[in-house]
């Protein structure tokens, strides 16, 4: 059984991960799109940087951070004994 103790630092652990994953996503999101005029600067393949980080760049940034996220909750649950079976 879990006490309350350790329910509240699992969640506050909890909210701590999701913080830093909505600051990189919303860093990504937002920011590429602030500075693209920068990025368009710069070409890849023929297509400009900024392009580039809102077709493609973007996208695998989210992928990895789905992936981080699942195995950091993944520890957190087995540190704090609510992993699934």
């Amino acid at each position: 059984m879990i006490t309350k103790e350790k329910l509240q630092d699992y969640w506050r652990e909890n909210r701590r991960l999701m913080m830093i994953v909505l600051l990189v996503w919303a860093l990504v999101s937002y920011g590429a799109a602030l500075i693209s005029g920068i990025l368009n600067k710069i070409v890849i393949f023929g297509f400009p940087l900024g392009y580039y980080m809102g077709s493609q760049g973007a996208l695998i940034v989210f992928l990895l951070l789905i992936i981080f996220y699942a195995r950091r909750m993944d520890e957190i649950d087995r540190k704090y004994g609510v992993e699934e079976d």
